[in-house]
């Protein structure tokens, strides 16, 4: 299962992509995963400030 980012929550910050052990997160306005580089690890869902990401 590939975490799921709410755009209505999501702040911009980087803090995701920042942790993400496998660079599979992307910021422009928004955070974007790339489900094919993403392994569910969770690091994102727990440094997210906003509570924008979930599983």
């Amino acid at each position: 299962m590939v975490v799921k980012i709410s755009a209505d929550d999501c702040v911009g910050c980087g803090a995701c992509a920042d942790v993400c052990p496998q660079d599979a997160i992307t910021v422009d306005d928004i955070a974007v995963v790339n489900p094919d580089a993403c392994v569910d690890c969770g690091a994102c869902i727990d440094e997210c400030p906003s509570d924008a990401i979930s599983e």
